[in-house]
């Protein structure tokens, strides 16, 4: 198969699919929420940008040269969709530019003077007319690079030094994964200034090769931040719901169910404590409160840290932790975290549809893999099938 014929059938596979994928996304409950409304525009501006490049490529109106004037650049919308769906992501809306009011207009203005060409084609058809016309072009795409890295570049200033405005996401959302959009998403867009600089150093002329590897990356980058929106859009709802769960009554049965699970750990230190009876009594009532609080949700707690929370040192709680709760500290934790989210998967039903990965975070585990290695350890099944199998 030839180039030429490879990239032609990558664009109609992927603007049919892009078609397929926002009609889905549009009929299903998530399809009404504001930031995936703007991811969908995004897969859908894609989606046109290459099905008209496949029709145009493929020759279908050749007779009519007139339609390679009303060429829509849909790539013009790009970045301002990505722009809108990051502010309706973080909530952040209300304290942010619509930048929509700005592009749509030019946006509209842009398919008026590609309709002028139209016009004087008519009346003028002149190869002057259609040499002026991929001058035009060209500075139009021009112009479109510079905005769209303008908007992309300010996207990336509120993501990274405007934190303060939007914590309430951050502890739902690490966005780890938009952070990897802009890296990939700065590699596109030198593909995008090399395919022009080619066409532009080739006097205005269509060097279509140039924008194969472009188109290519563009398509996988705009879909891969679909699909990945509506997965942590999902994981984000889950957490939020299973955060007021747990948050809507202070557990009291953790405690009685902490010596349920019996880990085989070793070196557990028995011995009578060196420690004065105050410390340990003072520990422990901490600890208590520490539990009730439910405070070992948080991924941030480390020995030290609930150490200096509780007025001692880390060598004291330690051998407290070992003594009286015959647990090591980082199983101590574990303990807690999984008798929790259990306790809550069999009292919730909905808890029980959501996703391992947002089960996992909200019982304060870093990712889905490390929770279910501790939730295989101390119940002897994956958490997938304990779930299963809960009636």
């Amino acid at each position: 198969m030839a180039v030429k014929e490879f990239f032609n059938l990558f664009l109609v596979i992927s603007a049919l699919h892009g078609f397929l994928f926002s009609a889905i996304l549009f009929l299903s409950k998530k399809g009404r929420v504001k930031s995936i409304i703007f991811i969908n525009l995004l897969v859908v501006s894609i989606s046109l940008n290459n099905f008209q490049s496949w029709i145009l490529a493929k020759d279908f109106f050749n007779e009519y040269f007139f339609l390679d004037y009303i060429h829509i650049p849909w790539h013009f919308l790009v970045a301002p969709f990505f722009y809108m769906f990051l502010i309706h992501y973080l909530e952040i809306e209300k304290r942010s530019k619509n930048i929509l009011n700005l592009v749509l207009p030019v946006f509209i203005v842009i398919i008026l003077i590609r309709i002028g060409f139209v016009y004087f084609y008519s009346n003028n058809k002149t190869n002057d007319i259609v040499f002026l016309f991929e001058k035009y072009t060209s500075i139009e795409e021009i112009i479109s690079l510079v905005f769209s890295l303008s908007i992309f570049y300010y996207s990336f200033y509120i993501l990274n030094k405007k934190e303060n405005l939007f914590k309430r996401i951050l502890t739902y959302d690490d966005l780890k994964w938009i952070n990897t959009f802009f890296k990939l998403g700065a590699f596109t867009y030198l593909f995008w200034i090399t395919a022009l600089i080619i066409t532009v150093s080739l006097n205005f002329k269509e060097f279509i090769y140039s924008y194969y590897p472009l188109r290519v990356l563009t398509t996988v980058l705009i879909y891969w931040v679909g699909y990945q929106s509506v997965l942590q859009l999902r994981v984000l709802n889950e957490r939020k719901y299973l955060r007021k769960q747990m948050n809507s009554k202070i557990s009291i049965e953790i405690q009685d169910n902490l010596n349920e699970d019996n880990l085989n750990e070793d070196n557990l230190n028995e011995d009578n404590l060196t420690i004065s009876k105050d410390i340990i009594d003072s520990v422990l009532v901490g600890l208590e409160l520490f539990e009730k609080k439910q405070e070992y949700l948080s991924k941030k707690i480390t020995l030290n840290l609930l150490a200096r929370k509780l007025n001692t040192n880390a060598n004291y709680l330690s051998k407290i932790i070992n003594h009286y709760k015959k647990k090591s500290f980082p199983n101590y934790l574990n303990t807690l975290r999984i008798n929790n989210i259990v306790k809550q998967l069999k009292k919730d039903q909905i808890i029980r549809k959501f996703t391992i990965k947002a089960i996992a975070q909200e019982a304060g585990f870093n990712n889905s893999d490390s929770f279910s290695k501790v939730f295989f350890k101390m119940k002897g099944v994956k958490p997938s099938d304990f779930i299963r199998n809960l009636k």
